[in-house]
């Protein structure tokens, strides 16, 4: 048996030819909107920087202790947090992922921290933490919406 043996396909088991628009979307790079936003300052490692001296000031704040290690464990957490903080904002103003509720809650507790320090009535300290929250949920909401083209949530 040769190879004219074998079942020829007929045109209607055949695959439709693809069109040129078919073979260019499949080279076509990713569109901006699936790529994470670029960090203004290129590609010097600014955040990996910021973490990495989290790292250390938590490992040195261990090792010190007493007042001096709590001190710098509050620098660790700080820089580490300041260094997440910065990712969030970049990828949701540039509409890659929605961190709405992460961005509200750092100005909810914000809130809470200036009204502890200014003594107010702790009656009233939470309320108005939540009300700073509820209005930059909405804020936040509303320039993701825009900024990735309507989405109100990506999922990856």
């Amino acid at each position: 048996m040769g190879r004219r043996s074998r079942k020829r396909i007929t045109t209607s088991d055949a695959a439709p030819p693809r069109t040129t628009e078919a073979r260019a979307s499949s080279t076509r790079p990713p569109s901006r909107r699936d790529e994470a936003p670029a960090a203004p300052w290129g590609r010097f490692p600014l955040v990996e920087l910021c973490v990495l001296s989290a790292i250390l000031l938590g490992v040195a704040g261990f090792v010190v202790g007493g007042g001096a290690g709590n001190v710098l464990l509050t620098g660790a957490v700080l820089m580490g947090s300041v260094a997440g903080l910065e990712v969030a904002l970049r990828e949701h103003l540039g509409g890659y992922r929605s961190h709405t509720l992460l961005l509200s809650g750092v100005l909810g507790i914000a809130t809470l921290a200036v009204n502890y320090f200014l003594r107010l009535d702790r009656a009233t300290i939470v309320p108005i933490a939540l009300a700073v929250f509820g209005i930059a949920f909405a804020g936040w909401r509303a320039v993701f919406k825009r900024r990735s083209g309507g989405f109100g949530m990506k999922v990856r």
